[in-house]
């Protein structure tokens, strides 16, 4: 892709700084200043970057946080940043050729080799394993959304109206059952503070032109595609997921962010499904479905959320741990 989107009409997400929802101080690193912190992941650009200038550089650092229903809960889930992290660069490796398919341009740096000598020097011992070089991208405000299995908010939206995100579907589907087709549901990504917010396809080519919007749909529908043939291969349903990209210095549309982790996907046991004879047996998917289980019965969500018990807390990274083992072994 040759030409450079509209201007997003958000701030960029580089300068943004989430207090709310990361009130604790960001870790000092040397060689880097800290931009930006979200749920999970804290952003640094190096130390010696003018202000307002585009860094060749990022750091994406994968913290323990783990947060539900807009609050990051106390205490985090051990070793989740490493976890998510392995996940990503292994599923970064996957669609840049490995599956065997086309390369899909993603926004590690050119340099990003888990033992190459000049990686070890940028990235600072106190994020090693959990963190990730990359390029500086121009991130498009879209959310790309997709959808193979009805499940969730999309399950909830057919029982009353029959469509997802206003996709019409047939009759007769259940909790859990697959989709005809995978759906792209794009979102737009809200600034810092607010909530995402589903969008129709006709609304994200008013936001960022035709030609990009449909540039992030068919790529999105293609990950999704090669991810789930992958996923089925270990005995795992890629029911849902999202991915976020930007575009680099030259035009190119990039993945970026995080991909098909357990922080972004929902993923499911594919002889459960088959076998289970309950929505919950069916859809006990890899990721931190125990927390919100688990606050939703012992919170009214008054206040500030209660502290995670040792055993929520030790069987969501038993989850975590697992599906990157089925994943990548």
């Amino acid at each position: 892709m040759a030409k450079s989107p509209p201007a997003r009409p958000s701030a960029p997400r580089t300068t943004r700084d989430n207090e709310r929802v990361n009130p604790a101080p960001p870790l000092a690193l040397d060689g880097w200043r800290h931009v930006y912190s979200g749920k999970v992941r804290d952003l640094y650009v190096p130390a010696d970057t003018a202000d307002g200038a585009a860094p060749a550089h990022l750091l994406v650092v994968a913290s323990d946080r783990v947060s539900a229903f807009d609050h990051v809960l106390e205490p985090g889930i051990p070793d989740k940043g490493v976890l998510l992290t392995t996940l990503s660069l292994w599923w970064f490796d996957r669609l840049a050729g490995a599956d065997g398919g086309r390369g899909i341009p993603n926004h590690l740096a050119a340099d990003h080799v888990l033992e190459g000598d000049e990686t070890r020097e940028l990235i600072p011992d106190a994020v090693r394993g959990r963190a990730m070089l990359v390029r500086s991208l121009d991130m498009q405000p879209i959310e790309c959304v997709v959808r193979g299995y009805l499940t969730g908010s999309g399950w909830a939206e057919y029982q009353a109206t029959r469509t997802v995100c206003g996709i019409p579907l047939p009759e007769g589907l259940g909790d859990g059952d697959r989709l005809p087709e995978p759906l792209y549901t794009p979102a737009y990504k809200a600034p810092m503070g607010e909530h995402d917010e589903n969008i129709t396809y006709e609304r994200s080519v008013e936001l960022v032109g035709a030609e990009t919007a449909a540039a992030l749909r068919d790529a999105s529908l293609e990950i999704y595609r090669r991810a789930s043939a992958t996923a089925e291969e270990r005995g795992l349903i890629l029911a849902d997921t999202k991915f976020e990209f930007g575009f680099d210095a030259a035009g190119v549309l990039t993945l970026a962010d995080e991909v098909l982790t357990s922080d972004s996907s929902r993923y499911w046991d594919a002889e459960a499904w088959r076998t289970g004879t309950t929505p919950a047996e069916r859809m006990a998917s890899f990721d931190k479905q125990i927390v919100r289980d688990w606050l939703a019965a012992n919170w009214d969500k008054q206040g500030e959320p209660p502290a995670l018990p040792d055993d929520i807390v030790t069987r969501t990274r038993a989850r975590y741990a697992e599906l990157l083992a089925r994943l990548t072994s």
